[in-house]
């Protein structure tokens, strides 16, 4: 493949690409130039790094994924929108493995300030905000959250829920209706005093 056309954004794209067919872990500036059929040095005036590189799919990952959420969340609020913005990150983990291992990818503030995290964030408190959670209790939520959906995808891509019944399927809206009736639910607060005793 000739060595002209390769810009930043075709090198993220093939990058995220091949990150689906090897794993993130595998992609490298060399993986890259080897699928180009170019030199690895031709590839440096495009990217810095491999890190740059796994940076620049973590970001493009984040985007592709706040896009989908925000098409899934529209016109949709409490239970629903919970469903929805959890089968979001469900489904574009079992379609985009790579890309998905990339989105965890530990970015530095300014990076990830500028990426689309923050959207993620503001999806996530909105649909909280359906469920009448202020703070403390909506960050505490926030994580919560995260921590079901990411754990979960986690097990199920690594096969953890393969060979025992029911079906993965069947445990996941299990997960999303008790994850609902504990929002619906939340414990108040402790005040000060009762975190000292």
């Amino acid at each position: 493949m000739a060595r002209a056309g390769l810009t930043p954004q075709r090198l993220t794209q093939a990058g995220a690409e091949l990150a689906d067919e090897v794993g993130f872990e595998h992609v490298t500036v060399s993986a890259l130039a080897r699928h180009f059929d170019v030199k690895v040095a031709s590839l440096y005036s495009h990217v810095k790094s491999s890190h740059d590189l796994k940076t620049r799919i973590a970001l493009l990952a984040l985007e592709e994924m706040a896009d989908r959420a925000a098409q899934a969340l529209a016109g949709r609020s409490g239970k629903d929108a919970l469903a929805a913005f959890a089968e979001v990150y469900r489904g574009y983990a079992r379609e985009h493995p790579g890309r998905y291992a990339a989105a965890q990818l530990r970015l530095d503030p300014e990076t990830a300030a500028a990426g689309a995290g923050v959207r993620h964030s503001q999806m996530t408190r909105a649909i909280l905000r359906g469920y009448d959670l202020a703070e403390p209790a909506q960050t505490h939520a926030v994580r919560l959250l995260g921590s079901v959906f990411h754990g979960y995808v986690s097990l199920e891509l690594s096969g953890g829920f393969s060979h025992s019944a029911p079906d993965s399927s069947v445990s996941w809206a299990r997960i999303i209706d008790a994850l609902d009736a504990l929002l619906r639910t939340w414990p108040d607060e402790p005040d000060r005093e009762e975190r000292k005793a």
